[in-house]
């Protein structure tokens, strides 16, 4: 599989990972990186990567509905909203990994249509497309 990347982005962490600091190259965020005490850490103010991975994939795949709304020659409607959640642990393989849920609420959209395109979108959603082979992504859907 090839990309043909239109934007790219750069971000630098330091210290000790996901107790340290991110920053991206253009100096427009800098983020604090709190370990949560779910992972032994000491929680408290603070991002982590799962934190930001949730704002990316929310907002990416609001972004990509618009597309695929397209597609359906239908619309999103206003108000729609994109909850992405994300957990990180312990594989039974080894290592860690992540998991993700999205719950995408279309106001007044017909239950069919929406869930028609949800269904489209995920082909279309960078960050969709990214994990599906490794993290299913049960989705929800509300109209």
């Amino acid at each position: 599989m090839s990309v043909d990347a239109k934007y790219k982005t750069s971000a630098t962490a330091s210290g000790g990972g996901r107790d340290g600091k991110t920053s991206l190259a253009d100096g427009t965020l800098e983020l604090q990186l709190v370990v949560p005490k779910e992972l032994g850490g000491p929680g408290g103010d603070g991002a982590n990567p799962e934190k930001l991975f949730a704002l990316g994939y929310s907002a990416c795949y609001l972004g990509a509905l618009r597309v695929g709304a397209q597609q359906l020659k239908t619309k999103v409607p206003d108000g729609s909203t994109v909850n992405a959640t994300i957990g990180i642990g312990p594989r039974s393989e080894g290592g860690f990994g992540i998991t993700a849920e999205l719950e995408v609420y279309l106001p007044g959209m017909d239950e069919a249509e929406a869930q028609k395109l949800v269904d489209i979108t995920h082909g279309i959603c960078p960050y969709s497309n990214a994990i599906k082979a490794s993290v299913d992504v049960p989705t929800k859907v509300r109209t």
